[in-house]
């Protein structure tokens, strides 16, 4: 088990082994955690808190071996890089991880790969928890209607793995219902702070409609959200034909206006004038 500290890494230790070496010099070196019983390493802390443990490097053989040690998936310091193992010696090697100040709370792995000069290698798994306040928050984004797909993301804003799922509705003019899909598991996890783009498919998408979508997504722990939008379907010959009209419009008014228009002068119509002369 690993143990909160913060004192600086020693140095190995070997052990010599006890084991006949014709019994185990076939099995060759291998690497595990120190202590014995131990499949893997696992440790839980807060973010920031550094934790210490040891892991083993036995070398069962009748020749001494080199390995050198690194760390992944998890910020991982070894006392030693490499080590050298004499014949039938355990070497035990001390390592912290540091819990990141940022992690948030949740299940992180890495592993522990030991390597000789013939490339070799041996691992032994790290499995770190991370402690605090779980928090589950969900949101529906960029949604939109590409032709017969409907597109959108869907972002973990909390601080544990989300499985969502996923109900869409769809509606045209006058309410009539076009889509109506019960919720239903997405194939996704959704690890705290990360984005997934996903599209959903509308087969039978109408031609001709004003529609309103919305999608709403829910996961474990009271995670809900929704989004929507509006989609307008327009044949394409409608288009084509209304466009054409319009077209055929705009050239009617420009040939108008561009005519110039010459006055005329007419003469007036006689009209009888009284003059109030006797005949």
């Amino acid at each position: 088990m690993f143990r909160f500290g913060g004192r600086g890494l020693g140095l190995g230790v070997l052990v010599l082994l006890s084991a006949a070496p014709r019994a185990v010099a076939a099995e060759g070196w291998s690497i595990v955690p120190s202590g014995g019983g131990r499949p893997a390493f696992y440790a839980e802390g807060t973010p920031g808190t550094v934790l210490q443990d040891t892991v083993s490097v036995t070398n069962p053989g009748r020749r001494p071996v080199t390995v050198r040690l690194t760390g992944t998936g998890l910020p991982v310091t070894l006392a030693e890089a490499s080590v050298r193992v004499p014949a039938r010696t355990r070497a035990d090697v001390p390592f912290t991880v540091t819990v990141p100040a940022n992690a948030a709370p949740g299940e992180r792995t890495g592993t522990l790969v030991a390597r000789d000069a013939d490339g070799r290698t041996g691992t032994v798994r790290v499995r770190l928890r991370v402690g605090g306040p779980e928090l589950t928050a969900l949101t529906v984004e960029h949604l939109a209607v590409h032709g017969d797909r409907i597109t959108y993301d869907l972002v973990n804003r909390g601080t544990t793995v989300l499985v969502p799922k996923l109900a869409v509705h769809a509606d045209g003019v006058f309410g009539r219902v076009l889509v109506d899909r019960a919720p239903r598991t997405l194939p996704v996890r959704l690890a705290p702070g990360t984005r997934t783009t996903l599209s959903e498919p509308w087969p039978g998408r109408p031609a001709l409609d004003a529609v309103d979508v919305r999608l709403t997504a829910t996961a474990a722990g009271g995670a809900h959200a929704t989004a929507s939008t509006r989609a307008r379907f327009v044949p394409r010959g409608l288009v084509a034909g209304t466009a054409g009209a319009l077209a055929a419009a705009a050239v009617t008014v420009v040939r108008l206006r561009g005519r110039r228009v010459t006055p005329v002068a007419e003469p007036l119509p006689m009209k009888d004038e009284l003059t109030g002369a006797a005949r």
